[in-house]
């Protein structure tokens, strides 16, 4: 099997996301054509879509001014999985509790954009995600904190006493930026748990 990734890539991780989601499709003895998304049309052809980190607010307005965010909308309406990290997430929400980003409402939460401190206050912390053995060795980048999640919303981990990773449908979204690790277990859990399902 060959899954065909697009990767959002108007800002952000997106060649760390690309190798990531690679090293996942290996584990699996299958194959990933990465496509790097900067305008419409490109993603009704991917089986998954990764949206990645950056600055919330510039992803906003590029996927709505370039007619992507249409797209990402249909694609999760359509039950096709999503990973959504950092900003991505913040982008994915239902609320950023910020004017200037102009959400999807894909994932049924609320965040707070940079909340977990400022790029001085990055931090690595061995996670305990639902489903994983082994903790997971999360990168944490001025990183989203999760204030609200919807009663559908499934809470993969926590930090702090609060979600840093969750699942909404075919969406899985994450505070922290999985794709800094040589880890692939988070792109595993959001991509080939749904599509081999």
């Amino acid at each position: 099997m060959s899954l065909r990734a697009g990767v959002l890539a108007v800002q952000g991780d997106v060649s760390e996301h690309a190798r990531a989601i690679e090293r996942a499709a290996t584990a699996h003895d299958e194959s990933a054509e990465v496509v790097e998304i900067r305008e419409s049309g490109l993603v009704p052809d991917c089986d998954v879509l990764l949206m990645p980190g950056g600055e919330s607010t510039t992803i906003s307005r590029l996927i709505h001014r370039e007619g992507i965010a249409g797209e990402i909308e249909t694609h999760v309406a359509e039950g096709n999985p999503v990973l959504a990290t950092c900003a991505g997430l913040i982008v994915a929400a239902s609320d950023a509790h910020d004017d200037r980003v102009e959400t999807l409402n894909i994932v049924d939460a609320t965040v707070e954009r940079n909340a977990f401190g400022r790029q001085k206050d990055s931090f690595e912390a061995p996670l305990d995600v639902a489903g994983f053995e082994d903790p997971f060795p999360a990168v944490f980048i001025r990183a989203p904190v999760i204030d609200y999640v919807g009663s559908d919303v499934e809470v993969l981990a926590s930090w702090d006493d609060r979600p840093v990773a969750i699942r909404d449908g075919p969406v899985v979204g994450t505070s922290f930026h999985p794709e800094l690790t040589e880890d692939p277990r988070i792109h595993d859990l959001a991509f080939f748990d749904s599509v081999e399902s």
